[in-house]
């Protein structure tokens, strides 16, 4: 069991204190416990938990705001350290979605989901917030990722806009910020993802029920998968026939108005309905599986990079959404749109570790610290409420900090840790 050493002297006299005073109501067990403590001036994690000794700085978007937060959390708990708007419309909404944090911390990518009649990606310096070139994509460029050196940025055009037809990915040479390639793929990509060795890029296609990988070498298909339950299959090469399922029409509409398309909002699937409706695509640590969240159907499924076939479906809660894995491999942490709770799957077995419920509704993002100590998790609320940050301290599973920050909270990213201020 870790410990953490405490001063001896007028400390360790209260621990005596305290022992004398209840031991008698205690079980033998418990009073071996603090007898221990007594004796060597120590305190057990689960008597007394550190606060953090340096801060945690993560950057959120808020969607209905046009806004940038960068959130600060550490020893004297959690704020908003600085804010800033985003976007070029001032009579209209942009729509900031998905951000990216360079490995080297120097900038980071904002997409702006609502154009006229396209969307882009903006570079911001992480110095000074100050805009560094911008370029412009498909239909509602949302989830982003970048490779390892930072050259080049993957954006999925999620394209909500009028009917569901099959959109791309968009690939960005970050240098010049420039569109280097457009890969078609399906209708409706969320969730881009490289896998750890950055040859394959993967994202989920919701209204086709589709994962898509990505060759980063030749930048076209190379697979794709299937995911309905009872009709699974891997398949190689791009995608010849699409098979898209037909909504209601949103054609008119804002994301900010939360229409359900097939499972992406707060309606529960029809009875009987079987489809996936994927909304995040996470690779493993190694690589070697690909974690898709079905966001309809409410599970995880789980496709082995190598094998192109389901190694399992894992239970999850109503209408999961996006994922993240632990830097060592062993947890998966899901955000549940529909159920207002954030859980952590433990993934040698499959099971269910903890549920946490959050201060407010309608979860989307999640992303994990460096050191696997806390996860921080966007919620974006609904009506006027504002959008929040929750920070969950995954030793002892529990939310321990949150911050308000602009209307919709939607997508972020870890940006670094420094000695507290």
């Amino acid at each position: 069991m870790l410990v953490e050493t405490i001063k001896l002297g007028s400390e360790r006299s209260w621990l005596v204190t305290l022992c004398d005073s209840v031991s008698l109501r205690l079980t033998a067990r418990l009073i071996a416990l603090l007898l221990f403590t007594c004796a060597f001036g120590v305190v057990p994690t689960a008597f007394a938990q550190a606060k953090p000794d340096r801060d945690y700085l993560v950057y959120v978007l808020s969607e209905a705001a046009d806004k940038i937060s960068l959130v600060r959390f550490g020893p004297s708990g959690a704020h908003v350290d600085r804010e800033l708007p985003t976007g070029d419309m001032p009579v209209d909404i942009d729509g900031p979605h998905g951000i990216a944090v360079s490995r080297d911390q120097n900038s980071y990518f904002v997409s702006l989901a609502h154009g006229r009649p396209f969307g882009s990606v903006w570079k911001y310096s992480t110095k000074d917030d100050r805009v560094l070139g911008r370029v412009r994509l498909g239909l509602f460029p949302a989830t982003m990722d970048l490779n390892s050196d930072g050259s080049l940025l993957y954006v999925v055009n999620f394209n909500l806009h009028g009917d569901m037809e099959p959109s791309s990915v968009s690939v960005v040479a970050t240098g010049p910020m420039l569109e280097v390639a457009r890969i078609p793929t399906c209708a409706m990509p969320h969730g881009s993802r490289l896998n750890p060795q950055g040859t394959k890029h993967y994202s989920a296609c919701m209204m086709d029920d589709m994962l898509v990988e990505i060759d980063t070498q030749s930048l076209k298909v190379s697979r794709h998968f299937l995911l309905t339950k009872g009709r699974a299959v891997g398949v190689d090469g791009p995608i010849k026939t699409a098979v898209t399922t037909k909504p209601p029409t949103t054609a008119g509409h804002k994301h900010s108005d939360k229409i359900d398309v097939g499972g992406h909002g707060m309606e529960p699937p029809k009875a009987g309905d079987s489809s996936c409706s994927p909304t995040w695509a996470q690779p493993s640590v190694k690589g070697s599986s690909i974690f898709v969240a079905c966001n309809k159907s409410s599970e995880i499924v789980e496709v082995d990079a190598a094998k192109w076939i389901v190694v399992r479906r894992i239970p999850a809660r109503a209408g999961v959404y996006n994922l993240a894995v632990t830097k060592d491999g062993t947890r998966l942490l899901a955000t549940n749109k529909r159920d207002q709770s954030v859980t952590i799957v433990d993934l040698k077995s499959g099971a269910e570790l903890a549920r946490i419920p959050t201060r407010r509704s309608v979860l989307h993002g999640v992303v994990v610290s460096p050191d696997d100590r806390y996860a921080f998790v966007s919620v974006e609320g609904v009506g006027a409420e504002p959008g929040t940050v929750e920070i969950i301290d995954l030793s002892t599973r529990k939310i321990v900090a949150s911050v308000d920050v602009a209307a919709e909270a939607a997508g972020l990213d870890f940006f670094r840790t420094e000695p507290a201020k």
